[in-house]
């Protein structure tokens, strides 16, 4: 596995889970991709940890003055086969950013990496994030700890699911503009 502190900012909390009855789910074989359009506030954000006292500490330290705010589309990249999440996209209105989101030790702890976007350098995230999903998912899936999920990928398989994804977050962001 790749070293989880190559990139971004290392998290000890796994990041907030999608709402099912938001996403949208799109089988592609190894993986299931959902697109979901999130709208984050600090209260949400608490309840999702507040069962955890380490992620909620965690949480309020690391959180800016009045907490985390921001929407957007969200990408998800599950395992087929057990539903861990190893890469999500949120492509937010004021801080886009993507997870890898490692599975480590023998409790299957996360260590979730969180990678600011540039949209100065790559322009706007969402059709970057499609693109990285075309062009770099079995190796973006290898990073996050999952060589076997990236191993399994059938591009015959893959490839359509992209375009359904690609045409459903391009709604969805069309739509919450609105």
């Amino acid at each position: 596995m790749s070293d989880t502190r190559t990139v971004g900012t290392v998290y000890g909390i796994p990041p907030q889970p999608h709402v099912p009855e938001h996403t949208t789910s799109f089988p592609a074989g190894a993986v299931t991709f959902g697109v979901e359009y999130r709208d984050l506030d600090p209260e949400s954000l608490r309840a999702t940890y507040a069962g955890n006292a380490a992620q909620l500490a965690e949480l309020e330290e690391r959180s800016p003055e009045g907490g985390f705010t921001d929407r957007g589309v969200t990408i998800h990249v599950w395992d087929a086969a057990d539903g861990h999440l190893y890469v999500r996209f949120d492509c937010f209105d004021d801080e886009p950013h993507y997870h890898y989101n490692h599975r480590v030790g023998p409790d299957g702890e996360v260590v979730n990496n969180v990678v600011d976007f540039d949209p100065v350098a790559h322009g706007p995230m969402l059709p970057w994030a499609i693109d990285a999903l075309r062009t770099r998912l079995p190796e973006m899936l290898e990073h996050a700890g999952a060589p076997d999920v990236a191993a399994r990928l059938d591009p015959a398989v893959v490839g359509p699911a992209i375009d359904e994804v690609a045409a459903r977050a391009t709604h969805v962001a069309g739509f919450s503009a609105r």
